[in-house]
């Protein structure tokens, strides 16, 4: 496990240069405060935030329920930790049922500076690793549970797999989802036979109604990612990348609830305990990490975010007992890394995956995890369930990240030519407009005509040759920069 400390580190860096314009190393101040017994270290810059959880930190044997449903698989007064034989019971029962999804060499591994390697389990059939877990949590039940059937609350990827396999293996399955899943998702678990009930604003009301329903049918609840059997299924992944990529240096995770990183440590861990274990979250739902700093699960506002399937308020008791020894950084990454990296995997690697399955990947490209450079590495790409409107929006937020996609706003003659002298400066340029329109009305002088203009370039620096190009030609420019834009400096961090 990661390195311990006297107190909280935070680490700052400078604001980031606007205008292309390459801006100096980076200063920091660093400020040092205590923590009592719970100790850890966490840095945060411009890109995100990275927690190291310290060797001294003791993890508490119950926590508090605070008033919540309790889950007798999932209870905060008696927390279970799964074992390697646990994951290996698991990858004997499911082997029949389960993908065993190829782990490539990136394409583009070079280009990242260290041997890098992907772990495809977003071609399981329902699109997402949940599969191993619900597998064996069914599997693994009474010949009279199985009669009476399951139930849990999910959003998609969960409510996906056990509905799939409760109907491959003639199990009952009823799921509750709240009203904000997305449709797809909840016809595909109608697809599957299972009962599907859409009630809840969130998840928190859904897993209510799914735990009220368990007692009175006398149905088995099965928490997505901190039922102990949920989480050896989800090992078996761990299981599978070191028969695929022997001794790698470092795997990195997504980190939602914490079951899947917990199964995956558990495994890697004891076969290859050199080899360090990278939780990655999106800072608008940084649970795991938060609870890391607290010594234990703790509630997170969550905001709308890329990664859905991350979108956790509070990870499982189990999962976080479970995968804290074995963790060795935690980094959270923003947004646009995550839209990026969704934009780098479907150029460069022909792969079609949700935020939550590209969070891996960002890590890198946010420039996070440098001391891996030139070392074997295995990214994990856990789910491709993605909407297909949502999709579209975080491949245009990638390239308006990256600098590729630009918009701004020109004043140009409103004599005949004015605007075909725009679009010759932008052809000559190699640009290729996607969006143009003009405006009269709010100009004060009555010669001139304002052109709003979206348009593709290259990247950063060709961004940056059309901003100067324009203000060598016209008086009035103004540039819409991507509030989340990513700096050609920064880019060259995560990949050279």
């Amino acid at each position: 496990m990661g390195g311990g400390s006297n107190g909280v580190e935070v680490q700052m860096a400078n604001e980031k240069p606007t205008n292309g314009i390459k801006s100096p190393a980076n200063a920091s101040t660093v400020t040092t405060t205590t923590n009592g017994a719970n100790k850890a270290i966490i840095k945060e810059n411009l890109n995100g935030k990275i927690v190291i959880p310290s060797a001294s930190c003791k993890i508490p044997s119950q926590f508090e329920a605070n008033g919540e449903i309790i889950d007798p698989h999932c209870d905060p007064k008696n927390p279970q930790k799964i074992s390697f034989h646990d994951i290996t019971s698991a990858a004997f029962l499911i082997k029949d049922g389960i993908e065993r999804t190829p782990c490539p060499r990136s394409t583009t591994s070079d280009s990242y500076g260290m041997d890098l390697y992907l772990k495809k389990d977003f071609l399981q059939y329902t699109g997402s690793f949940k599969e191993r877990g619900a597998r064996y949590a069914l599997l693994s039940l009474s010949d009279e549970q199985k009669k009476i059937g399951v139930i849990s609350a999910s959003l998609g990827n969960h409510a996906q797999a056990l509905s799939y396999h409760g109907w491959k293996l003639n199990i009952p399955v009823t799921v509750v989802m709240p009203k904000a899943a997305p449709i797809m998702k909840i016809q595909k678990c109608r697809n599957y036979k299972a009962n599907v009930i859409v009630e809840g604003k969130d998840m928190g009301e859904a897993k209510a109604l799914a735990m009220k329903m368990a007692k009175e049918q006398k149905m088995l609840y099965i928490n997505g990612y901190d039922h102990p059997h949920i989480m050896a299924g989800q090992g078996t992944i761990g299981l599978e990348i070191l028969e695929q990529v022997p001794n790698p240096d470092a795997v990195i995770i997504p980190v939602g609830g914490g079951g899947l990183i917990a199964g995956i440590a558990t495994a890697i861990k004891a076969l290859s305990p050199k080899t360090k274990i990278i939780g990655v979250e999106s800072a608008k739902c940084p649970s795991f990490s938060n609870a890391m700093e607290n010594n234990g699960p703790i509630h997170t506002p969550i905001k709308n975010t890329l990664a859905d399937g991350l979108a956790v308020p509070k990870v499982g008791y189990n999962a976080f007992v479970t995968a804290l020894p074995l963790i060795d950084k935690m980094v959270v990454v923003k947004e646009e890394w995550i839209a990026l990296a969704i934009l780098r995997l479907v150029e460069e690697e022909k792969c079609v995956v949700e935020g939550a399955g590209a969070s891996g990947l960002a890590a890198i490209l946010a420039g996070q995890l440098p001391e891996l450079k030139g070392k074997k590495v295995v990214v994990l790409l856990c789910g491709g369930n993605i909407d297909t409107t949502v999709f579209g929006r975080c491949l245009e937020r990638g390239l308006a990240a990256e600098g590729r996609l630009v918009k701004f706003n020109v004043e140009v003659s409103d004599r005949p030519g004015g605007i075909h002298e725009l679009c010759e400066i932008l052809s000559e340029l190699g640009v290729s407009i996607k969006d143009i329109m003009h405006e009269r009305a709010w100009l004060k002088d009555i010669y001139t005509v304002e052109v709003k203009v979206v348009c593709e370039t290259r990247d950063w620096a060709h961004s940056t040759e059309l901003k100067e190009e324009l203000k060598r030609h016209y008086s009035k420019v103004q540039f819409s920069e991507e509030p989340l834009a990513i700096h050609e400096q920064m880019i060259n961090q995560g990949k050279k």
